[in-house]
């Protein structure tokens, strides 16, 4: 599979430049269309009928509609941003702004690209988080398609250069090193890491994250197998300590989740990854 179709969620926050940099940047390397998606959800009218109105001497009609205007007009710098880039590196692409609810509509979007980049939620700036923690789990574990999370600190014009796979035998590792490959046979440095290995049947072979490195080798990506013993910290952290030992601008890893009240609710070493993120990370479920 080759990236040829890169959608990146653009809004209004500070760290939107930052996603536009990191997608155009694997666009022009990739040789891909890039499509920018923002997504501006208005309360419906009925939202209002029976509750106070935000804005005095108006109905829910008239509010609403004051809503729409504001979004759209906040949407105006950020597409011109958008086709800027565009121009600027010489890449095709698409502005898309859709009227919508955002946690829903990504992983629609989603289905129809090689790669989506998204933000990881801001814990620090919640007016900047309203709706990403949903929006960034349904993407991840309903689209069918990998996620680029990129961090809320930090500037990432390369990425892909030396990459960190984590590695545990699993199905969601399996899909992940099989939805990157055209970042890790366009990378410089690929290790593959098992944390904590399990021996044995059903474990990682007498040589961990060997027989993966193989799997590699055959598609022509030059990677090393590492693991790593982690007896007082998390998976996710040895994971993360790794990654910064190592220096590495990307790190890919199988997401795992389950459903529950509506709500998705990540695994350990997901959420981990998510949460405490310094370099990009590759998602696939």
């Amino acid at each position: 599979m080759a990236l040829k179709n890169i959608l990146v969620h653009l809004d209004s926050g500070t760290r939107s430049a930052v996603r536009l940099q990191a997608a155009a940047a694997l666009a022009r390397r990739h040789e891909a269309h890039l499509t920018g998606l923002a997504v501006i959800d208005i309360p419906s009218v009925d939202f209002f009928y029976g509750s106070a109105m935000p804005f005095a001497g108006t109905g829910p009609e008239d509010v609403v509609e004051r809503m729409r205007a504001d979004a759209m007009a906040a949407m105006e710098p950020v597409e011109a941003r958008f086709r800027e880039r565009l121009r600027l590196d010489g890449l095709q692409g698409e502005w898309r702004l859709v009227e919508s609810h955002l946690p829903a509509t990504m992983p629609l979007h989603a289905r129809y690209a090689d790669l989506t980049v998204l933000g990881q939620p801001n814990r620090y700036e919640p007016q900047e988080n309203v709706g990403m923690d949903a929006m960034v789990a349904n993407t991840i574990m309903t689209s069918g398609r990998p996620v680029l999370a990129v961090p809320f600190a930090g500037e990432f014009p390369l990425i892909g250069e030396r990459v960190l796979v984590a590695w545990n035998a699993s199905r969601e590792a399996a899909r992940a090193v099989n939805d990157a490959l055209p970042l890790l046979e366009a990378a410089k440095l690929v290790t593959v890491v098992a944390v904590n290995p399990r021996h044995g049947i059903g474990g990682h072979g007498d040589v961990p994250a060997a027989d993966i490195v193989l799997h590699l080798a055959r598609h022509g990506v030059k990677a090393e197998a590492a693991h790593t013993v982690a007896n007082d910290i998390s998976d996710g952290e040895a994971l993360l300590s790794y990654a910064a030992d190592l220096g590495v601008d990307l790190i890919v890893a199988g997401a795992y989740g389950h459903s529950r009240a509506r709500e998705m609710v990540f695994g350990g070493v997901t959420r981990t990854l998510l949460n405490e993120m310094t370099v990009p990370v590759f998602l696939s479920h």
